[in-house]
Protein backbone atom coordinates (compact mmCIF):
# COMPACT_ATOMS: atom_id res chain seq x y z
CA UNK A 1 0.00 0.00 0.00
CA UNK A 2 0.91 3.59 -0.58
CA UNK A 3 2.53 5.33 2.20
CA UNK A 4 0.08 5.87 4.65
CA UNK A 5 1.79 9.06 5.86
CA UNK A 6 0.97 10.39 1.81
CA UNK A 7 -2.47 9.85 1.99
CA UNK A 8 -5.17 12.26 3.15
CA UNK A 9 -6.58 12.52 6.58
CA UNK A 10 -10.13 10.82 5.22
CA UNK A 11 -8.09 7.84 2.41
CA UNK A 12 -6.20 7.07 5.63
CA UNK A 13 -9.53 6.72 8.13
CA UNK A 14 -11.22 5.19 4.80
CA UNK A 15 -8.14 2.68 4.84
CA UNK A 16 -8.03 1.80 8.64
CA UNK A 17 -12.26 1.37 8.40
CA UNK A 18 -11.49 -1.25 5.73
CA UNK A 19 -9.25 -2.96 7.54
CA UNK A 20 -6.60 -2.45 4.45
CA UNK A 21 -3.90 -1.02 6.80
CA UNK A 22 -3.82 -1.99 10.55
CA UNK A 23 -3.69 1.15 13.17
CA UNK A 24 -0.10 -0.02 14.26
CA UNK A 25 1.29 0.21 10.19
CA UNK A 26 -0.33 3.66 10.41
CA UNK A 27 1.36 4.64 13.96
CA UNK A 28 4.55 2.84 12.63
CA UNK A 29 4.60 5.25 9.43
CA UNK A 30 4.36 8.63 11.31
CA UNK A 31 6.55 7.68 14.39
CA UNK A 32 9.35 6.88 11.36
CA UNK A 33 8.83 10.14 9.79
CA UNK A 34 8.57 11.97 12.83
CA UNK A 35 11.64 10.76 14.34
CA UNK A 36 13.46 10.97 11.16
CA UNK A 37 12.54 14.86 10.48
CA UNK A 38 11.17 16.19 13.61
CA UNK A 39 14.49 16.58 15.22
CA UNK A 40 15.28 19.71 12.73
CA UNK A 41 11.37 20.80 12.42
CA UNK A 42 10.96 20.94 15.99
CA UNK A 43 7.34 20.87 15.52
CA UNK A 44 5.79 18.23 17.67
CA UNK A 45 7.32 18.11 21.42
CA UNK A 46 7.12 16.34 24.40
CA UNK A 47 6.09 13.20 22.01
CA UNK A 48 5.38 10.14 24.20
CA UNK A 49 7.33 6.82 23.94
CA UNK A 50 6.62 4.81 20.93
CA UNK A 51 6.28 1.67 22.35
CA UNK A 52 3.12 3.52 24.30
CA UNK A 53 1.91 4.69 21.56
CA UNK A 54 2.28 1.27 19.71
CA UNK A 55 0.41 -0.56 22.06
CA UNK A 56 -2.62 2.23 21.95
CA UNK A 57 -2.78 1.82 18.11
CA UNK A 58 -3.03 -2.16 18.81
CA UNK A 59 -5.88 -1.36 21.21
CA UNK A 60 -7.80 0.18 18.31
CA UNK A 61 -7.28 -2.34 15.80
CA UNK A 62 -8.28 -5.10 18.59
CA UNK A 63 -11.83 -2.78 18.86
CA UNK A 64 -11.83 -2.83 15.17
CA UNK A 65 -11.73 -6.61 15.01
CA UNK A 66 -14.44 -6.57 17.54
CA UNK A 67 -16.52 -4.16 15.13
CA UNK A 68 -15.86 -1.24 17.27
CA UNK A 69 -14.94 1.95 15.98
CA UNK A 70 -14.42 5.14 17.84
CA UNK A 71 -14.84 7.49 15.04
CA UNK A 72 -13.61 8.87 12.04
CA UNK A 73 -10.10 9.59 13.70
CA UNK A 74 -9.86 6.02 14.82
CA UNK A 75 -6.77 5.33 15.32
CA UNK A 76 -5.05 8.10 14.16
CA UNK A 77 -2.32 9.72 15.31
CA UNK A 78 -2.51 13.47 16.47
CA UNK A 79 -0.20 15.69 18.48
CA UNK A 80 -2.24 18.67 20.22
CA UNK A 81 -1.17 22.21 20.20
CA UNK A 82 0.86 23.27 23.62
CA UNK A 83 -2.23 25.76 24.55
CA UNK A 84 -4.77 22.85 25.18
CA UNK A 85 -4.78 20.01 27.59
CA UNK A 86 -4.16 16.61 27.06
CA UNK A 87 -4.46 14.44 30.04
CA UNK A 88 -0.86 12.92 30.49
CA UNK A 89 0.94 15.69 28.64
CA UNK A 90 2.36 19.09 30.00
CA UNK A 91 0.89 22.20 29.27
CA UNK A 92 3.82 24.19 28.94
CA UNK A 93 2.25 27.21 26.79
CA UNK A 94 5.74 27.48 25.45
CA UNK A 95 6.53 28.89 29.13
CA UNK A 96 9.90 27.37 30.59
CA UNK A 97 8.24 27.88 34.44
CA UNK A 98 5.15 25.69 33.25
CA UNK A 99 7.26 22.55 31.72
CA UNK A 100 6.18 20.68 34.35
CA UNK A 101 2.81 21.20 34.43
CA UNK A 102 1.04 18.05 33.48
CA UNK A 103 -2.45 17.94 32.83
CA UNK A 104 -4.39 16.08 34.39
CA UNK A 105 -7.63 15.77 32.34
CA UNK A 106 -8.35 16.65 28.91
CA UNK A 107 -9.95 19.81 27.80
CA UNK A 108 -13.03 19.82 25.84
CA UNK A 109 -11.33 19.69 22.36
CA UNK A 110 -9.26 17.37 23.14
CA UNK A 111 -11.87 14.92 25.05
CA UNK A 112 -13.89 14.87 21.70
CA UNK A 113 -10.86 14.30 19.51
CA UNK A 114 -10.04 11.25 21.71
CA UNK A 115 -13.89 10.04 21.69
CA UNK A 116 -13.78 9.98 18.05
CA UNK A 117 -10.68 7.61 18.48
CA UNK A 118 -7.39 9.80 17.62
CA UNK A 119 -4.79 8.70 19.65
CA UNK A 120 -2.76 11.57 21.41
CA UNK A 121 1.08 11.40 20.55
CA UNK A 122 2.43 14.17 21.95
CA UNK A 123 1.88 18.60 21.64
CA UNK A 124 3.14 20.67 19.02
CA UNK A 125 5.25 23.92 19.69
CA UNK A 126 4.40 27.26 20.25
CA UNK A 127 5.43 31.26 21.26
CA UNK A 128 5.76 31.65 24.63
CA UNK A 129 1.76 31.84 25.65
CA UNK A 130 0.78 31.55 22.47
CA UNK A 131 1.55 35.52 21.93
CA UNK A 132 3.27 37.13 18.59
CA UNK A 133 2.38 35.01 15.24
CA UNK A 134 6.45 33.52 15.40
CA UNK A 135 6.91 30.14 17.23
CA UNK A 136 9.63 30.18 19.12
CA UNK A 137 10.49 30.18 23.02
CA UNK A 138 13.00 29.46 25.52
CA UNK A 139 11.66 26.19 26.24
CA UNK A 140 11.75 24.45 23.32
CA UNK A 141 13.19 26.77 20.69
CA UNK A 142 12.21 27.77 17.53
CA UNK A 143 10.13 25.89 14.87
CA UNK A 144 11.56 26.92 11.00
CA UNK A 145 8.97 27.38 8.45
CA UNK A 146 8.45 23.95 6.30
CA UNK A 147 9.72 25.49 3.31
CA UNK A 148 12.63 27.64 4.51
CA UNK A 149 14.60 26.89 7.68
CA UNK A 150 16.10 30.32 7.53
CA UNK A 151 12.42 31.94 8.44
CA UNK A 152 9.52 32.33 10.79
CA UNK A 153 6.74 29.59 10.14
CA UNK A 154 4.34 31.95 12.17
CA UNK A 155 1.89 31.10 14.95
CA UNK A 156 0.88 30.88 17.40
CA UNK A 157 -0.20 26.99 15.68
CA UNK A 158 3.45 27.33 13.44
CA UNK A 159 4.40 23.71 14.95
CA UNK A 160 0.68 22.66 13.82
CA UNK A 161 1.21 24.06 10.23
CA UNK A 162 4.94 22.36 9.76
CA UNK A 163 3.98 19.39 10.98
CA UNK A 164 1.14 18.97 8.50
CA UNK A 165 2.85 20.50 5.92
CA UNK A 166 5.78 17.67 6.62
CA UNK A 167 3.36 15.06 6.66
CA UNK A 168 4.17 14.31 10.99
CA UNK A 169 0.56 14.66 11.54
CA UNK A 170 -2.68 13.56 9.11
CA UNK A 171 -4.61 16.89 10.64
CA UNK A 172 -3.59 19.21 13.39
CA UNK A 173 -5.90 21.00 15.96
CA UNK A 174 -4.94 25.07 16.06
CA UNK A 175 -6.00 28.20 17.79
CA UNK A 176 -6.92 31.63 16.77
CA UNK A 177 -7.11 34.86 18.24
CA UNK A 178 -5.07 37.42 15.85
CA UNK A 179 -4.73 34.73 13.10
CA UNK A 180 -2.94 32.29 14.98
CA UNK A 181 -4.67 29.87 12.51
CA UNK A 182 -4.18 31.74 9.45
CA UNK A 183 -0.94 32.79 9.15
CA UNK A 184 0.83 30.37 10.19
CA UNK A 185 -1.32 27.86 7.57
CA UNK A 186 -0.90 30.51 5.00
CA UNK A 187 3.25 30.22 5.59
CA UNK A 188 3.14 26.67 4.91
CA UNK A 189 1.05 25.75 2.54
CA UNK A 190 -2.21 24.65 4.50
CA UNK A 191 -5.71 25.21 4.89
CA UNK A 192 -6.45 26.97 8.66
CA UNK A 193 -10.19 27.47 9.75
CA UNK A 194 -10.82 29.95 12.40
CA UNK A 195 -14.20 29.06 12.94
CA UNK A 196 -17.15 31.18 14.25
CA UNK A 197 -17.46 32.46 17.84
CA UNK A 198 -18.66 29.92 20.36
CA UNK A 199 -18.58 26.60 17.50
CA UNK A 200 -15.85 25.06 18.93
CA UNK A 201 -16.45 26.03 22.89
CA UNK A 202 -13.53 25.74 25.52
CA UNK A 203 -13.18 24.36 29.05
CA UNK A 204 -12.21 24.38 31.11
CA UNK A 205 -11.36 28.18 31.17
CA UNK A 206 -11.12 31.17 33.83
CA UNK A 207 -14.06 32.89 32.15
CA UNK A 208 -16.80 31.93 29.90
CA UNK A 209 -18.73 35.02 29.30
CA UNK A 210 -16.33 38.21 28.29
CA UNK A 211 -13.23 35.88 26.97
CA UNK A 212 -14.59 34.76 23.72
CA UNK A 213 -12.00 35.91 20.92
CA UNK A 214 -9.92 33.10 20.85
CA UNK A 215 -11.15 30.05 19.35
CA UNK A 216 -9.52 26.23 18.88
CA UNK A 217 -10.22 25.23 15.72
CA UNK A 218 -8.98 22.80 12.38
CA UNK A 219 -5.99 22.52 10.20
CA UNK A 220 -5.13 20.36 7.28
CA UNK A 221 -4.44 19.37 3.79
CA UNK A 222 -7.25 19.72 2.14
CA UNK A 223 -10.47 21.07 2.66
CA UNK A 224 -12.48 17.54 3.31
CA UNK A 225 -10.16 16.74 5.78
CA UNK A 226 -11.03 20.10 7.66
CA UNK A 227 -14.43 20.07 7.48
CA UNK A 228 -14.26 16.53 9.26
CA UNK A 229 -12.51 17.41 11.90
CA UNK A 230 -14.35 21.10 12.36
CA UNK A 231 -17.64 18.30 12.55
CA UNK A 232 -15.81 16.81 15.35
CA UNK A 233 -14.28 19.58 17.37
CA UNK A 234 -17.66 21.59 17.02
CA UNK A 235 -20.66 21.50 19.36
CA UNK A 236 -22.72 23.26 22.14
CA UNK A 237 -21.78 22.49 25.99
CA UNK A 238 -23.77 23.65 28.75
CA UNK A 239 -20.32 24.54 30.63
CA UNK A 240 -19.55 27.01 27.91
CA UNK A 241 -23.36 29.08 27.71
CA UNK A 242 -22.47 31.21 24.71
CA UNK A 243 -21.39 28.35 22.51
CA UNK A 244 -24.01 27.80 19.66
CA UNK A 245 -26.32 25.58 20.05
CA UNK A 246 -27.59 24.55 16.21
CA UNK A 247 -26.49 21.89 15.12
CA UNK A 248 -23.57 22.60 12.44
CA UNK A 249 -25.09 21.87 8.58
CA UNK A 250 -23.78 18.69 7.41
CA UNK A 251 -20.35 19.06 6.03
CA UNK A 252 -18.70 16.01 6.70
CA UNK A 253 -19.55 14.87 3.54
CA UNK A 254 -18.65 17.80 1.25
CA UNK A 255 -20.15 15.18 -2.16
CA UNK A 256 -19.10 13.39 -4.95
CA UNK A 257 -19.46 16.28 -7.40
CA UNK A 258 -17.23 18.48 -7.39
CA UNK A 259 -18.68 21.87 -5.51
CA UNK A 260 -18.67 25.05 -7.82
CA UNK A 261 -17.70 28.61 -7.51
CA UNK A 262 -20.06 30.10 -10.26
CA UNK A 263 -21.82 32.78 -9.28
CA UNK A 264 -19.91 33.20 -5.41
CA UNK A 265 -19.93 36.91 -4.50
CA UNK A 266 -16.24 37.61 -3.39
CA UNK A 267 -15.39 41.14 -1.81
CA UNK A 268 -12.00 42.01 -2.28
CA UNK A 269 -11.23 44.08 0.60
CA UNK A 270 -6.98 43.75 -0.69
CA UNK A 271 -5.17 46.43 1.63
CA UNK A 272 -8.14 48.33 2.77
CA UNK A 273 -7.44 51.05 0.49
CA UNK A 274 -3.72 51.13 1.02
CA UNK A 275 -4.60 51.81 5.04
CA UNK A 276 -2.47 48.44 5.41
CA UNK A 277 0.68 48.11 5.00
CA UNK A 278 1.88 45.34 2.90
CA UNK A 279 5.55 43.56 1.88
CA UNK A 280 6.08 43.85 -2.00
CA UNK A 281 4.00 40.90 -3.99
CA UNK A 282 1.63 39.84 -1.21
CA UNK A 283 -1.38 41.60 -2.97
CA UNK A 284 -0.07 40.33 -6.68
CA UNK A 285 -0.26 37.11 -5.01
CA UNK A 286 -3.48 36.65 -3.68
CA UNK A 287 -4.99 38.64 -6.34
CA UNK A 288 -3.76 36.01 -8.70
CA UNK A 289 -5.57 33.57 -6.18
CA UNK A 290 -9.16 35.59 -7.25
CA UNK A 291 -7.95 35.43 -10.79
CA UNK A 292 -8.58 31.32 -10.12
CA UNK A 293 -11.85 32.17 -8.68
CA UNK A 294 -12.63 34.67 -11.20
CA UNK A 295 -12.10 31.74 -14.32
CA UNK A 296 -14.24 29.25 -12.34
CA UNK A 297 -17.11 31.68 -12.82
CA UNK A 298 -17.22 33.58 -9.48
CA UNK A 299 -18.37 37.39 -9.62
CA UNK A 300 -15.07 39.33 -7.67
CA UNK A 301 -15.54 43.02 -6.85
CA UNK A 302 -13.37 45.56 -5.37
CA UNK A 303 -14.69 46.56 -1.93
CA UNK A 304 -13.93 49.21 0.74
CA UNK A 305 -15.00 49.32 4.43
CA UNK A 306 -16.06 52.75 5.11
CA UNK A 307 -15.14 52.07 8.99
CA UNK A 308 -12.95 54.27 11.12
CA UNK A 309 -10.05 51.94 10.92
CA UNK A 310 -7.62 53.43 13.29
CA UNK A 311 -10.82 53.26 15.57
CA UNK A 312 -11.31 49.69 15.50
CA UNK A 313 -7.30 49.69 16.20
CA UNK A 314 -7.97 51.26 19.12
CA UNK A 315 -11.05 48.95 19.90
CA UNK A 316 -8.79 46.05 19.45
CA UNK A 317 -6.64 47.23 21.81
CA UNK A 318 -8.61 47.37 24.46
CA UNK A 319 -10.12 43.87 24.19
CA UNK A 320 -6.21 42.60 23.81
CA UNK A 321 -5.08 44.73 27.42
CA UNK A 322 -8.61 42.77 28.98
CA UNK A 323 -8.14 39.67 27.82
CA UNK A 324 -4.16 38.73 27.26
CA UNK A 325 -3.25 41.05 29.66
CA UNK A 326 -5.00 39.04 32.06
CA UNK A 327 -3.88 35.93 30.99
CA UNK A 328 -0.27 37.14 31.65
CA UNK A 329 -1.42 38.30 34.94
CA UNK A 330 -2.11 34.92 36.60
CA UNK A 331 1.47 34.07 36.33
CA UNK A 332 3.08 36.93 37.41
CA UNK A 333 3.36 35.35 40.90
CA UNK A 334 5.42 32.73 39.83
CA UNK A 335 8.98 32.95 41.35
CA UNK A 336 11.27 35.13 39.24
CA UNK A 337 8.74 35.29 36.86
CA UNK A 338 9.77 38.54 35.34
CA UNK A 339 13.24 37.55 34.42
CA UNK A 340 11.08 34.74 32.28
CA UNK A 341 8.16 36.17 30.79
CA UNK A 342 9.54 37.57 26.89
CA UNK A 343 9.00 41.05 26.69
CA UNK A 344 6.05 41.33 24.50
CA UNK A 345 3.93 39.61 27.32
CA UNK A 346 5.11 42.04 29.54
CA UNK A 347 4.10 44.80 27.90
CA UNK A 348 0.53 43.30 27.04
CA UNK A 349 0.55 42.83 30.86
CA UNK A 350 1.60 46.57 31.66
CA UNK A 351 -1.22 48.16 29.39
CA UNK A 352 -3.46 46.06 30.82
CA UNK A 353 -2.87 48.04 34.13
CA UNK A 354 -4.59 51.13 32.61
CA UNK A 355 -7.15 50.02 31.05
CA UNK A 356 -10.76 51.43 32.91
CA UNK A 357 -14.19 49.74 32.72
CA UNK A 358 -15.15 52.84 30.34
CA UNK A 359 -12.99 52.11 28.35
CA UNK A 360 -13.06 48.61 27.88
CA UNK A 361 -17.40 49.11 26.73
CA UNK A 362 -16.36 52.00 24.70
CA UNK A 363 -14.29 49.76 22.43
CA UNK A 364 -16.91 46.77 23.02
CA UNK A 365 -19.31 49.49 20.92
CA UNK A 366 -17.50 50.16 18.61
CA UNK A 367 -16.84 46.50 18.05
CA UNK A 368 -21.11 46.45 17.64
CA UNK A 369 -21.12 48.96 15.30
CA UNK A 370 -18.18 46.94 13.05
CA UNK A 371 -20.20 43.83 13.16
CA UNK A 372 -22.75 45.72 12.00
CA UNK A 373 -21.02 46.76 9.42
CA UNK A 374 -19.94 43.88 8.08
CA UNK A 375 -23.87 42.51 8.14
CA UNK A 376 -24.39 45.21 5.83
CA UNK A 377 -21.66 44.00 3.12
CA UNK A 378 -22.95 40.45 3.38
CA UNK A 379 -26.50 41.21 2.03
CA UNK A 380 -23.92 41.74 -1.31
CA UNK A 381 -21.19 39.64 -0.63
CA UNK A 382 -21.01 35.90 -0.04
CA UNK A 383 -17.51 36.26 1.17
CA UNK A 384 -14.79 38.85 1.84
CA UNK A 385 -11.45 38.07 0.91
CA UNK A 386 -8.08 39.57 2.87
CA UNK A 387 -4.64 38.75 2.25
CA UNK A 388 -4.28 35.98 5.22
CA UNK A 389 -0.93 37.81 6.19
CA UNK A 390 0.95 41.39 5.38
CA UNK A 391 4.62 40.29 5.00
CA UNK A 392 6.21 36.83 4.03
CA UNK A 393 7.74 34.81 6.32
CA UNK A 394 10.50 36.81 7.89
CA UNK A 395 14.06 36.17 9.00
CA UNK A 396 13.68 33.33 11.85
CA UNK A 397 16.29 35.07 14.53
CA UNK A 398 13.80 38.24 14.29
CA UNK A 399 11.18 38.39 16.83
CA UNK A 400 8.73 40.47 14.67
CA UNK A 401 8.89 42.70 11.51
CA UNK A 402 9.56 46.30 13.11
CA UNK A 403 8.92 47.64 9.48
CA UNK A 404 6.91 46.87 6.67
CA UNK A 405 8.42 48.80 3.77
CA UNK A 406 9.10 52.20 5.09
CA UNK A 407 6.22 52.36 7.85
CA UNK A 408 7.03 51.52 10.87
CA UNK A 409 5.13 48.99 13.04
CA UNK A 410 4.14 50.60 16.83
CA UNK A 411 3.40 47.46 18.25
CA UNK A 412 4.71 44.27 17.82
CA UNK A 413 1.56 42.91 16.59
CA UNK A 414 0.82 45.63 14.21
CA UNK A 415 2.28 43.51 11.34
CA UNK A 416 -0.94 41.09 11.70
CA UNK A 417 -4.09 43.68 11.77
CA UNK A 418 -4.85 42.38 8.38
CA UNK A 419 -6.20 39.23 10.55
CA UNK A 420 -8.67 41.25 12.88
CA UNK A 421 -11.68 41.67 11.27
CA UNK A 422 -13.08 38.21 11.56
CA UNK A 423 -11.99 37.83 15.09
CA UNK A 424 -13.81 41.20 16.22
CA UNK A 425 -16.63 40.29 14.65
CA UNK A 426 -16.60 36.67 15.48
CA UNK A 427 -16.84 35.46 12.43
CA UNK A 428 -15.69 31.91 10.36
CA UNK A 429 -12.15 32.62 8.17
CA UNK A 430 -10.26 30.13 6.39
CA UNK A 431 -6.88 30.81 4.84
CA UNK A 432 -6.48 29.11 1.77
CA UNK A 433 -3.02 28.55 0.16
CA UNK A 434 -2.77 31.40 -2.61
CA UNK A 435 1.14 30.97 -4.08
CA UNK A 436 4.56 31.57 -3.65
CA UNK A 437 7.08 34.42 -3.19
CA UNK A 438 9.15 34.72 -6.76
CA UNK A 439 11.77 33.15 -4.60
CA UNK A 440 9.86 29.91 -4.58
CA UNK A 441 9.92 29.53 -0.89
CA UNK A 442 7.86 31.09 0.52
CA UNK A 443 4.00 30.59 0.68
CA UNK A 444 1.33 33.30 0.97
CA UNK A 445 -2.33 32.42 1.59
CA UNK A 446 -6.01 34.07 1.11
CA UNK A 447 -8.14 35.09 3.75
CA UNK A 448 -11.84 34.16 3.40
CA UNK A 449 -14.58 35.37 5.87
CA UNK A 450 -17.49 33.75 5.57
CA UNK A 451 -21.22 34.64 6.89
CA UNK A 452 -22.70 34.70 10.84
CA UNK A 453 -21.86 30.69 11.56
CA UNK A 454 -21.46 30.21 7.71
CA UNK A 455 -19.02 27.63 7.89
CA UNK A 456 -20.78 25.33 5.47
CA UNK A 457 -20.80 28.24 2.89
CA UNK A 458 -17.34 28.92 3.73
CA UNK A 459 -16.05 24.98 3.55
CA UNK A 460 -17.96 24.82 0.12
CA UNK A 461 -16.24 27.91 -1.15
CA UNK A 462 -12.31 26.92 -0.51
CA UNK A 463 -13.14 22.96 -1.65
CA UNK A 464 -14.28 24.57 -5.26
CA UNK A 465 -11.07 26.93 -4.79
CA UNK A 466 -9.19 23.78 -3.88
CA UNK A 467 -9.69 21.68 -7.31
CA UNK A 468 -8.20 24.86 -8.82
CA UNK A 469 -4.74 24.69 -7.32
CA UNK A 470 -3.84 20.99 -8.14
CA UNK A 471 -0.87 22.14 -9.41
CA UNK A 472 -0.01 24.46 -5.98
CA UNK A 473 -1.06 21.59 -3.97
CA UNK A 474 1.24 19.06 -5.56
CA UNK A 475 4.31 20.65 -4.46
CA UNK A 476 6.34 19.57 -1.66
CA UNK A 477 8.41 21.16 1.01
Amino acid sequence: MTDPTALTADDLSRAIHSRQISCREVMQSYLGRIHRLNPSLNAIINLAPDEELLRQADDCDKELARGNSRGWLHGLPMAVKDTADAAGFPTTQGFSLLKDAVAKNDGLMVSRIRRSGCIVIGKTNVPEFAIGSHTFNELFGPTPNAWDPKVSSGGSSGGAAVALAHRLLPVADGSDFMGSLRNPAAWNLVFGLRPSQGRVPQWPVDDIWVNQLATEGPMARTVRDLSHLLAIQAGSDPRAPLSISTPLEPMTDLGTAPPELTGVRVAWLGDLDHYLAMEDGIMTVCEQALGRFDRSGAVIEATSLTFDHEKLWSAWLAWRKALVGNKVAKYMSLPDAKNHIKPEALWEHEQSLSLGFSDFMRASQTRTAFYAHLLQLFERFDVLALPASQVWPFEISKRWPEKIGNRLMDTYHRWMEVTLHATFAGLPAISVPAGFHPNGRWPAGLQLIGKPQGESQLLKIAAAYETQIADLMSRQP
